[in-house]
């Protein structure tokens, strides 16, 4: 097709109100087409649900609608084929579609756009491929809460260090600290899940801003659509894109939970902690030192979150400024929350694959988590409960114990019973049987602590739920 010709196509769709076409830079920065074509499913089905409604209220004639909706499939098996011909000079996705529907079909193909704008055409369809990607997280989400209680379960009773600070603070059960990764999943799944009940409702038959005066039933596309009702408010219908805004949000804090457990991947496989050890799919070599095994998956993990992250401050900005209802700025909406999705799922779907396949160590972890006086606490409590001390009194005694045995280079354990009596004389050797790290984890038997007949009931719990 010549230029002389593309701007003919461009100026047939807007209609007679331009006589020039846009010049190249115009039409580079008004153009949407070279991303929001992964609209294109969305797209069709909005168009063959506003069709066969069109035909049930008289709108169009049976005969019309049958012929859009087949021209419609064609449309779509060329896309899917990759023989579809996009031109940049219609603009849009819209547009594309519409101009070769009515190449395929002729005239009957110029009266689907009866009724609807744009405006809320796009809406619906950015709106059920938002709706997608949820569904797709709430999946993503469970397959990788299963590869964390299987984690669990493999060691519901092995002892590793709580850390605060990252410095040794209580011993814990490697159970209990993958369990604490399913329930931040399982609230970023539940975040997903009430994002889509909000956002399922159509906008389709808002039209440019104020309805239509053709006697659409938007009940009707809304149901064609699996929404659950159609939205209440034209005005509010095109020009708000808070369900994307909330996909996103829920998204960032999703990539949060999963850069932290990134981050504990790449201090956890390290030469210096060697907690766990992560297979070959997800690590990679040096260049120059040949001992390395770099876990570049669990950083660029990382790294997806800053991507995330920016996408929701980014479509926040463009959103925050803008009078109702359709500006053109919203046509910037849509690679931010592409971008985003498509960095979300590769993560679930990467972190899945890391925690199913990675090795705990469990003498290291057993090692670790009793060194650095990680009984104080047992101790502490020990002298409340058998002594009757006041807390901080206790923690006064403990803290002395603690120093002598640092002086010492010792652990707790480690002191004998004359040199505890030497701080206070009513300690007796029954002392001993909470300062180890099993015992400790053992008689953490409050609800949602780390022992494991605790920490095995959370298991039982979450295995049925994720059945």
């Amino acid at each position: 097709m010549s230029n002389e010709d593309q701007s003919k196509a461009a100026n047939q769709m807007w209609g007679g109100r331009f006589a020039e076409g846009p010049d190249a830079i115009m039409q580079a920065i008004n153009a949407s087409i070279g991303f929001d074509k992964r609209l294109y499913a969305q797209d069709i089905a909005g168009s063959r649900a506003h069709a066969a409604m069109l035909a049930a209220q008289g709108i169009l004639t049976d005969s019309d609608a049958g012929v859009i909706r087949e021209g419609l499939l064609t449309v779509l098996s060329e896309i899917e084929a990759g023989n579809f011909p996009f031109r940049v000079e219609l603009e849009d996705i819209h547009l594309n579609i519409e101009s070769r529907l009515t190449e395929i079909v002729g005239e009957a193909g110029k009266r689907l756009h009866t009724g609807r704008s744009r405006n809320d055409q796009v809406a619906v369809d950015f709106r059920l491929w938002v709706r997608d990607q949820c569904d797709a997280a709430i999946s993503g989400l469970s397959a990788l809460m299963r590869a964390f209680v299987a984690q669990a379960e493999q060691g519901a009773d092995w002892v590793m260090p709580g850390f605060t600070h990252l410095q040794t603070a209580q011993p814990v059960t490697w159970g209990h600290h993958m369990m604490a990764y399913v329930e931040m999943f399982a609230r970023d799944r539940s975040r997903f899940e009430d994002a889509r009940k909000r956002m399922n409702e159509s906008p389709l038959g808002a039209a440019a801003l104020a309805g239509t005066s053709f006697p659409i039933d938007r009940h009707m596309t809304a149901g064609a659509l699996g929404f659950d009702r159609p939205t209440a408010n034209s005005l509010d219908s095109v020009s708000d894109r808070d369900f994307a805004l909330e996909f996103l949000s829920v998204a960032s804090i999703t990539a949060m939970h999963l850069s932290r457990f990134a981050e504990e991947l790449v201090i956890w496989s390290s030469a210096q902690f060697r907690f766990v050890r992560l297979s070959d799919k997800w690590t990679t070599g040096s260049s120059i030192m040949p001992q390395k095994k770099n876990p570049d998956a669990a950083e660029l993990l990382r790294a997806k979150l800053g991507r995330i992250l920016g996408a929701t401050v980014a479509l926040f900005t463009i959103m925050k400024g803008l009078a109702l209802t359709y500006s053109k700025d919203m046509q910037e909406d849509k690679e931010q929350v592409f971008d985003a999705a498509d960095n979300l799922m590769l993560g679930l779907a990467a972190m899945t694959g890391m925690v199913s396949d990675m090795a705990a160590n469990r003498d290291s972890l057993t090692l670790a988590a009793a060194s650095g006086f990680s009984t104080a606490t047992d101790l502490a409590d020990w002298l409340v409960r058998r002594l009757n001390l006041p807390f901080r009194e206790a923690h006064h005694v403990t803290g002395t114990l603690v120093g002598m045995a640092e002086k010492a280079g010792i652990d707790l354990p480690d002191l004998s019973l004359d040199q505890m009596q030497s701080v206070h004389p009513g300690i007796t050797d029954e002392v001993f049987t909470v300062l180890g790290v099993e015992n400790s984890v053992n008689s953490r038997v409050s609800y949602g602590g780390t022992a494991p007949v605790r920490v095995r009931e959370q298991i039982a719990r979450w295995k049925a739920q994720l059945a």
